[in-house]
């Protein structure tokens, strides 16, 4: 299969950047600008580089960001339809390139001096195109366990592993921790989802779930809400939450200011877990999501703490995995 090396100005004018002249070079500072205007061109549920970082490591978080969100357009947009695993495959070369001392690519720079000064492996980067390549090629996950451990292991876990390592982390038992949070948010964002993901041919509930409940694809995707669908619902979202607790030590060992940016970011996803919950898991007509308030009502726990807030969630998902 031929690569395709997808050019700078494509990029730019997906996400409204400025062009710059064409065989003007680079500096450093100005590929790090690059990846902080990336990124703060395109909304995600759970934000990044937010005010909780210190400023020195925002333009790592941004280079990193930059380099993901590229490659998950590569496998998303229309605009690369036809062509998702060549453009993907000419991202790795890159990104091999950046690691060999070869870049000048603004994205690649910033990532390779990241890289450099953190020991950032490059392994994780590839785990993290593992990942959109899956969303090219697989769109169906026979159980929870596929979906956690060839989806999410590879489009989540590499990401907390990432940010553990710009703060200096290097324990193995922590990065444990990481990986069941970050698969935890990940599978929120499933189930928050489902509507958005069958447009796209994607199914991440498990076909096993949906055969012992006698709900079929073609239910789903008539969107039938009934006990069997709250009853699938059910039992994934009272995993999930397990994934969240199982994580949650990590937030509370590491020091300021990880564990407030841990805190708001292990908020964030298990309010909305709660809220499909709450909403008697009726995806298909009603999206839960964060709305303003709750940035502003998370952003204050997270500079304290969230012991209480965690035993309230817990109650709330103890009657979530008995069914009361």
């Amino acid at each position: 299969m031929a690569t395709q090396i997808p050019s700078l100005e494509t990029i730019q004018s997906l996400y409204q950047l400025r062009e710059r002249p064409a065989g003007t070079r680079w500096t450093l500072e100005e590929a790090y600008s690059f990846c902080r205007k990336l990124t703060v061109s395109h909304y995600e549920n759970f934000p990044v580089g937010s005010l909780l970082l210190p400023k020195a490591k925002r333009p790592h978080v941004y280079a990193i960001y930059a380099f993901a969100r590229v490659a998950d357009d590569f496998a998303d947009e229309p605009l690369y339809e036809g062509s998702r695993l060549e453009y993907l495959n000419g991202w790795e070369i890159l990104l091999e390139e950046s690691y060999q001392g070869r870049a000048d690519h603004p994205i690649f720079m910033a990532l390779a001096d990241s890289a450099q000064k953190l020991d950032l492996p490059m392994d994780l980067f590839r785990d993290l195109l593992q990942a959109f390549k899956r969303d090219v090629t697989v769109n169906r996950y026979e159980t929870l366990d596929s979906v956690i451990t060839k989806y999410c292991r590879y489009s989540a876990n590499p990401v907390g592993r990432l940010i553990l390592r710009l703060f200096d982390y290097r324990d193995e038992e922590q990065m444990i921790l990481s990986d069941h949070l970050c698969t935890a948010l990940q599978l929120t964002n499933f189930w928050q989802d489902v509507t958005i993901d069958l447009q796209k041919d994607r199914v991440y509930i498990p076909q096993n779930l949906m055969r012992s409940e006698n709900y079929t694809e073609e239910d789903l995707f008539a969107r039938v809400y009934d006990e069997r669908f709250q009853r699938i619902m059910r039992f994934l979202t009272a995993q999930t939450w397990n994934l969240f607790d199982r994580g949650y030590p990590l937030v509370e060992q590491v020091r300021w200011p990880l564990n407030a940016e841990l805190r708001f970011t292990w908020l964030g996803g298990v309010t909305i877990l709660s809220r499909v919950a709450q909403n008697q898991y009726n995806v298909f007509d009603h999206r839960p999501a964060l709305n303003q308030w709750d940035y502003v009502i998370s952003g204050g726990r997270s500079l304290l703490g969230i012991g209480r807030i965690r035993n309230r969630f817990n109650r709330l998902f103890e009657s979530v995995r008995t069914g009361v």
